[in-house]
Formats: C-alpha cells, structure tokens, sequence
C-alpha cells in the first residue's frame, strides 16, 4: 500500500484553505484526509488547518492495529466530533473567525478494512479496473435538488448555487458525519480531493489518470495540471491510495 498527496493554490486563489494529511501506522495501515476550508480569507484557512489537526490526533489516540470496521468507525466519528466542536468553539471566541467551517474527507485503512469519513463536498473515490465509484455523497444544495428531482446531473454541474454546501465541520454546535465501509483488494484505488479538482474533471477522467496513468506517485500532479489547465478557479488538493 502506498501514498501520495499534492495541494495547489490553483490559478485565482491567494490564499491556500485546503490541507490535508497522510499518516502512516505501518505497511498497510493509513489515515489520509483532505479539508477545504471555508469562511472568508481570515478563517477558512485556519478552520481547515485546526479541524485536520484535532481529527488527525483523536485517530493517534486510539489507533491499534487489528482494530475491526466498527471499531475504526467509532474511531472516526469520535475524531469528527471532536473536530467539529473545537473549530466551532474557535468561531464563536474569536470576531475574526466567525462563520468558519471546512469539509473533512477521511480515509482509514487498516488491512482489508477501510472507513470513509465525510462532511461537505470533498469527495473519496473507489477506482479499479471495473470502473469509478463515487463513495461519499455531496453535502450540498446541488446534490439535494438532483435527489429530490428538481436538477438533472448534467444541470447541477453549471448550477449558480454549486458551491453551497449544507453539512460542514465547525458552523454548528455538532455536525453529522457519514460513514462508508470498504473492503478494498489489491489493485484498488482510493482518491480523496477538494471540490477544486472534482468541480473540473469527471469520473472517467480521474479513472482514466488513476488506473492507466503510468508513475502513480506522479497521479496527483497530473489531475492538478489538468484543473490547472482549465483556470481552476479554487484549491486543488487530492491523495492517491493504491492498494
């Protein structure tokens, strides 16, 4: 099992609120997450920053190795938690970082299991031979109206409200956070990314830079080019696991 990530201003941006993280227990044993800050260029960067660092350091706390999925859920919900309830303390203590939050995507493996932690729009994907499988569900008001019928796929991708996101860490008192269990075999892929690199290129895009690029380790910088060529208009961050 290996890992890489890349984070980029992107071609508009001043200031970088993205930040992520790969923490590696052991040879087949990992935390990675990415955060996308929000909040106004005094905070989003600092909500992102402090939410990584909280989630990060709960998952230190508890990690052991030969942990069962249910086990490292809890693991991630108690992370996601404690995150969310120390940027939101921060937001209300401090003028200059009220209304800060961020999306928190998070990936736990640990041998054959694998957790997905998610709040926001910072997305996993599942990439393989057989195709790519968004894993996480958009927590945003795009993603509401195609399920409640009042948007096509197609539509949402160019809606006004695209980047309006419904669910993040920091913003309320406590926050809900989804799970998703994996069992991944080998020659499986995991991309963890921002909205800054999935608002620009699609699924069979990112599949075909995951599965059939050649230098893995070189993936990331190859999806970040791509945005980049197309005025990526905010930060761009992803990580690539290959199993």
């Amino acid at each position: 099992m290996q890992a890489w990530g890349l984070t980029d201003l992107g071609c508009v941006r001043k200031q970088n609120q993205d930040a992520y993280r790969i923490k590696r227990y052991s040879q087949e044993s990992y935390l990675c997450i990415v955060c996308d800050g929000m909040g106004g260029a005094k905070a989003g960067n600092i909500a992102s920053a402090l939410a990584l660092d909280i989630f990060v350091d709960e998952v230190d706390r508890h990690h052991r190795p030969g942990m069962t999925a249910q086990e490292m859920a809890a693991c991630l919900q108690q992370a996601a938690t404690l995150a969310n309830s120390t940027v939101y303390e921060q937001s209300q203590q401090i003028a200059d970082f009220a209304g800060m939050g961020t999306t928190l995507v998070a990936a736990y493996l640990n041998g054959t299991q694998t957790v997905v932690a998610n709040v926001g729009d910072s997305r996993c994907y599942l990439l393989n031979r057989n195709g790519a499988q968004c894993v996480t569900t958009d927590h945003s008001l795009v993603q509401l109206m195609v399920q409640r019928g009042q948007l096509t796929m197609e539509q949402a991708k160019s809606y006004p409200g695209k980047n309006f996101i419904t669910r993040a860490v920091g913003t309320e008192s406590k926050v809900q956070c989804d799970l998703f269990h994996l069992s991944l075999q080998k020659g499986d892929n995991l991309l963890l990314c921002s909205d800054g690199l999935s608002n620009l290129l699609d699924d069979q895009e990112i599949l075909f830079e995951v599965v059939h690029g050649v230098n893995k380790e070189l993936c990331c910088q190859r999806l970040l080019d791509i945005a980049k060529e197309r005025g990526a208009p905010d930060n761009v961050t992803s990580i690539l696991v290959v199993v």
